[in-house]
């Protein structure tokens, strides 16, 4: 089964992310000449924004870690919380960057 690039684009407006459903929104509000870049533009610092988020998951998680290893926190919920979302925001983003690198290595195959 063979995947078009007209299916994998009109896909993007399928996303169940917020944040890209926003930046499409968003980019589809201006006129088509800026619609374009703008698209593009909203949909990279989404991706950026998740990242960041990403970090700073996986930083509130470390931190909290670590103050149960050194015995200043006994809550254990805060630190199960802060595992599962940053597991999950993990798990987002590198499902988020396989998309991308599938979507690139299509693009780099059509002969031109």
């Amino acid at each position: 089964m063979t995947i078009t690039a007209a299916n994998d684009i009109n896909s993007l407006y399928n996303v169940k992310s917020d944040a890209v459903r926003k930046s499409l929104y968003d980019a589809n509000t201006g006129s088509e000449g800026q619609r374009n870049g703008d698209l593009f533009s909203s949909i990279l610092d989404a991706a950026v924004g998740n990242i960041n988020s990403t970090n700073d998951l996986l930083s509130t998680k470390e931190n909290e870690e670590m103050k149960w290893m050194m015995g200043i926190s006994e809550n254990t919920h805060d630190l199960t919380i802060a595992v599962g979302k940053a597991q999950t925001a993990l798990n987002y983003t590198i499902a988020l960057r396989d998309k991308l690198l599938e979507a690139y290595k299509e693009i780099m195959q059509i002969q031109i």
